[in-house]
């Protein structure tokens, strides 16, 4: 089991990138170019993450191939599930309601990032606040285009992010004591998870702004940073 206080002491870091995010969205709205390049760094840092440390673990356990399919197909069809209920939702209540059900899921991937190790669990820290930055610029927008006051706008992105702690303390206690295989399933679930969120959001959402070269490269800049990260605290 993963040590309670660690996680949620760690947790809070992205939901302080979030209200930073939310923060200099309400003052100033970066421009497209900018958000590319965040876009792209925080999809090379998550892909980092979710090929670095979940992978590896769960293609330890070599017995628990059935658990690996569970797992990974309910981790396809939560993606699913949510990039359908995005596409409904429309309006900013709903595009909050759908970011906090993907924080959630992404806080269970913290306990389970904790519960393969320290290193491991923080470089998903990282990776993560990263990604919440983003997350609370892109609710800020939202929120903002409502006519919604600069401390509403903060409030609110770091709201959302709040649920990635909970779905971390709620992990810690939901994963204790379970045995190896169900946990190589979550361990799918949340690869998954990471996956999806960078191939079908991040990585997206960047294309549909102006390419350049710079962003590209910030992709590798961002995966390779992480992986430097890797070897200096393993």
């Amino acid at each position: 089991m993963a040590p309670l206080l660690p996680v949620l002491g760690y947790s809070a870091i992205p939901v302080l990138a979030a209200a930073i995010g939310g923060a200099v969205t309400a003052w100033r709205k970066p421009g497209q170019r900018v958000q590319s390049a965040v876009q792209h760094f925080a999809a090379g840092v998550v892909f980092a993450a979710a090929a670095g440390e979940l992978l590896p673990d769960m293609l330890h356990d070599k017995g628990a191939f059935l658990a690996i399919v569970i797992g990974a197909a309910a981790g396809v069809a939560a993606m699913l599930a949510i990039r359908a209920a995005a596409n409904r939702a429309g309006e900013s209540a709903g595009l909050i309601a759908v970011s906090g059900i993907d924080v959630l899921i992404d806080g269970f991937v913290v306990s389970l990032g904790f519960i393969a190790g320290a290193g491991q669990g923080l470089l998903l820290i990282i990776a993560l606040s990263i990604e919440l930055l983003f997350l609370g610029l892109t609710v800020a927008v939202a929120v903002g285009e409502d006519g919604a006051s600069r401390a509403r706008v903060v409030l609110t992105a770091a709201g959302v992010a709040l649920l990635l702690p909970v779905g971390a303390v709620a992990g810690t206690f939901l994963f204790r004591g379970m045995s190896p295989a169900w946990l190589t399933g979550f361990f799918a679930f949340g690869l998954v998870a990471l996956l999806y969120l960078v191939t079908e959001e991040l990585l997206v959402e960047a294309h549909e702004k102006p390419e350049t070269p710079f962003a590209t490269a910030v992709f590798f800049v961002g995966f390779f940073l992480l992986i430097i990260l890797d070897e200096a605290i393993g």
